[in-house]
């Protein structure tokens, strides 16, 4: 067996002596390279992996990143010149601008040949994904507590033999689910400041900003007896306050005008602020306040009624909306519920008003309920929560009915109104908890807030070229009857032409 080391000493005289000049000339060459520059210490710098080409476009999205490089580098004297990347940054999204880049009336689709300022083949970070519209959650969970404390302390409902046990469960969960929620929430507006402030000009998405202060409220009308028997007064202005900020800028924008207008944006979501004053004057009426209820009662009312009427004439998109938002429709119901149970705490009984306000909104879920096409054929997704809150919200209005008229068709209907909205509110719950941690397709992609500033060049050709040919072709079209719809197509006049009679 031969070694490998006798190969090395078998190698002849004269190869060696080869190898060994090649040694001589190479030291030679460095030597005068180094007389020549100056004896340069060469040294060797190890190269970090470069960044995936997505993070800078992450970067667009966080709070500081760039603003401080620019700054830094200002100061140095080598500015840096602002990238068309950082122009979609700079330049603020108006409504015009979502109107013409999504569709649908929720604004969630991209339109074709948009083009979006995030990576299309990636999965974002968590914070990006996790929208604003998580909080109705909280908005299902927290009427579950109020709906389950009226069910243990409504006299009517006694024969459940019901304690606050339910109640108190419910009410923690919530208050669980709003904390942890608002705090990563709190975290994207840390980190990706630009992702809420898209959002918060998205003219749908601002209406689910009233959720988290609406939660307040129903963790404030659900609190266990065991916890407090009554809260001080005094926070009610404080849980009222960014609520009528809210809506001083929402309402005003609704009535200004420009491309905000209600019969522009108007969508259910939009009753989300409705039930903030609702919620606000019940609430505030509970604690034994008169006039500050009583304010946000007639704001409710007043907007409630433009909204309905603006609704049921026709969305504004005039388009129908896709099957995985058909449970937003039950946000119609919501509003007249919390309204009657709000009167009815403000005048001290189940009056006129309240009786109204209850019918109201038992019509409207009765008349979504015999649809059984709104129950099948979509995918789950968050707008399923739309389901729970305004089932809850018409079940605790129904206790509150049954307690006023006793009967056994009341107690009969609470039961089975409560009975439907636990149950949807615990299937919910299930596929949410398993789309979120076992298939994990919860939160995609949020394309609605990566939107282009600026409209794509192809599309401006376009858009530009078929004004221009509508323009040319209504030279040619004349109404020769102006009570007739039907439009008579005129030739337009020739010019330098001989006209030959036969």
């Amino acid at each position: 067996m031969n070694n490998p080391r006798s190969v090395n000493s078998s190698a002849s005289p004269a190869n060696l002596d080869l190898v060994e000049n090649q040694r001589q000339s190479s030291s030679g060459e460095f030597s005068r390279i180094e007389k020549r520059n100056g004896a340069t210490k060469i040294t060797f710098h190890s190269k970090s992996m470069p960044r995936g080409c997505n993070d800078k476009k992450y970067d667009l999205f966080r709070t500081m990143s760039g603003k401080l490089e620019r700054q830094i580098s200002n100061l140095r004297g080598k500015p840096i010149d602002t990238s068309l990347q950082d122009k979609e940054i700079t330049e603020s999204l108006t409504a015009e601008r979502f109107l013409e880049a999504l569709q649908g009336p929720e604004l969630e689709t991209l339109k074709e040949m948009e083009k979006i300022v995030l990576p299309e083949d990636k999965t974002w970070p968590f914070l990006l994904r996790f929208p604003v519209t998580s909080f109705g959650m909280c908005l299902g969970v927290s009427s579950q507590a109020i709906m389950w404390k009226t069910l243990a302390t409504t006299k009517a409902e006694k024969f459940l033999h019901l304690t606050q046990v339910v109640n108190h469960v419910l009410w923690w969960i919530s208050l669980v689910l709003l904390v942890s929620f608002s705090i990563t929430y709190l975290f994207k507006t840390i980190f990706f400041f630009e992702a809420v402030r898209r959002e918060f000009k998205h003219p749908i998405r601002i209406n689910f900003f009233f959720a988290p202060l609406i939660s307040v409220l129903f963790l404030a009308l659900g609190i266990p007896h065991s916890i407090t028997s009554s809260l001080p007064s005094i926070l009610w202005y404080f849980f009222m306050a960014p609520i009528l900020l809210l809506e001083m800028k929402i309402y005003g924008q609704w009535m200004s005008g420009g491309q905000r207008r209600l019969s522009k944006v108007a969508n259910p979501t939009n009753h989300l602020s409705i039930v903030g004053n609702f919620a606000g004057a019940l609430l505030g009426a509970s604690l034994g306040l008169k006039e500050g209820p009583m304010f946000f009662f007639s704001v409710g009312l007043a907007y409630y009624l433009v909204l309905f009427v603006t609704l049921y004439q026709r969305l504004p998109t005039n388009e129908t909306l896709p099957k995985e938002l058909h449970p937003v429709f039950f946000l119609f119901v919501a509003a007249p519920a919390v309204a009657s149970m709000a009167w009815t705490t403000i005048s001290a009984s189940f009056d006129i008003g309240s009786r109204i306000a209850y019918f109201i909104s038992l019509f409207l879920y009765f008349s979504l309920v015999v649809r059984i096409n709104f129950f099948r054929g979509f995918k789950f997704s968050l707008a399923w929560w739309a389901y729970t809150f305004p089932m809850t919200a018409v079940a605790t209005a129904t206790i509150k009915y049954s307690g006023e008229v006793n009967g056994l068709a009341t107690q009969i209907l609470a039961v089975l109104l409560s009975g439907a909205a636990t149950l949807t509110v615990i299937g919910v719950l299930v596929l949410t908890v398993v789309h979120a941690f076992v298939k994990r397709d919860l939160f995609p992609n949020d394309f609605a807030i990566a939107i282009s500033a600026e409209q794509p060049k192809q599309k401006k050709w376009l858009k530009q070229l078929i004004n221009g040919s509508l323009e040319n072709s209504t030279r040619g079209l004349k109404v020769l009857d102006p009570e007739d719809t039907r439009i008579d197509i005129e030739a337009p006049p020739l010019s330098n032409a001989v006209c030959h009679t036969v």
